[in-house]
């Protein structure tokens, strides 16, 4: 993403809190972001974590995610949506890097 780390991280704290994520922890200066989704009747909880590094010409952010489920085998693909639409939408509030 064509943004600096820090500003990455504050958007993805804003785009985390409007999905109603309980942010745990955010560190803008580190690059990252710790947070926990509830779902379903059942109120499973998922972690999610959320890295960003300074690419090599220093102004973009190179960013990598996690979404795990805390309980159960199988998640039938809520995780792996979770970290598309979430990426997918950080990358549309800001220019995508080509």
């Amino acid at each position: 993403i064509d943004e600096p780390v820090a500003v990455v991280i504050e958007k993805a704290k804003r785009l985390a809190e409007d999905r109603g994520w309980k942010v745990v922890s955010v560190d803008p200066a580190a690059g990252s972001l710790e947070a926990t989704d509830t779902i379903s009747l059942f109120r499973f909880k998922d972690d999610i974590v959320i890295r960003a590094r300074a690419a090599e010409n220093g102004a973009a952010s190179i960013i990598d995610m996690r979404s795990v489920s805390r309980v159960g085998v199988h998640d039938i693909g809520v995780n792996a949506k979770r970290v598309r639409q979430f990426l997918s939408d950080l990358s549309g509030t800001t220019t995508a890097a080509s």
